[in-house]
C-alpha cells in the first residue's frame, strides 16, 4: 500500500470517528423526608409572688422573658407540657405558649400530668414566639423558699 493511499484512509476513519451519536445514560435518584418535628425554648423565668391586697389572695407573678421555636413538616402536630413534680399545696404554675400561625393557643396549668398547649400546628417553621408563665399562690402555700420545676415540652406529629 502507498503512503498516500494509508493517510487518506487514516483520514477517513478520523471523520467517521468525529461523526459517531452521542451517547446518553440514565440513573435513579432515590430520595425521602422523614418526618420532623423540633421544639426549642430559650430564657430563664422567674416567678416571685411578694404581694397582696389585704383579704384577697396573693398577687399572681408572670413572666414572658422567655421565647419559643417550632419547625414540622406534618400536619395536626401539637405540644403538650408537664412538670417533673407537682406544685406544693396552694401554688399553681401557668404557661400559655403564643401561637404560631394558623394554630390554636391553650393556656394550662402543669402538674404532672402532660396538657395540650398549642393544637393544630401543620407545616411550618416559626420562632421567636412568647412564653408565658404565671405562679398563683393562696395563703395555704404559706412561705416557700426558691425552689424550681422542670417543664417538658413534647411535639408529637400529625400526618
Amino acid at each position: 500500500m502507498n503512503a498516500g493511499r494509508i493517510l487518506a484512509t487514516m483520514a477517513l476513519l478520523a471523520g467517521a470517528t468525529s461523526a459517531a451519536a452521542a451517547q446518553t445514560s440514565t440513573q435513579v435518584v432515590t430520595f425521602q423526608v422523614t418526618a420532623i418535628n423540633q421544639i426549642a425554648f430559650v430564657g430563664s423565668p422567674s416567678l416571685v409572688v411578694s404581694t397582696a391586697t389585704a383579704g384577697s389572695n396573693p398577687t399572681s407573678a408572670s413572666d414572658a422573658s422567655a421565647t419559643w421555636a417550632v419547625t414540622t413538616n406534618q400536619s395536626g402536630a401539637k405540644v403538650t407540657a408537664s412538670i417533673n413534680s407537682n406544685m406544693p399545696a396552694g401554688l399553681t404554675l401557668w404557661v400559655n405558649l403564643g401561637a404560631p400561625a394558623g394554630t390554636t393557643s391553650i393556656g394550662n396549668s402543669l402538674s404532672t400530668t402532660s396538657v395540650d398547649l398549642v393544637t393544630g400546628i401543620t407545616k411550618l417553621a416559626q420562632g421567636g414566639l412568647t412564653v408565658t408563665y404565671t405562679l398563683d399562690a393562696t395563703p395555704v402555700a404559706g412561705v416557700v423558699s426558691s425552689t424550681s420545676r422542670t417543664v417538658t415540652y413534647t411535639i408529637t406529629g400529625g400526618t
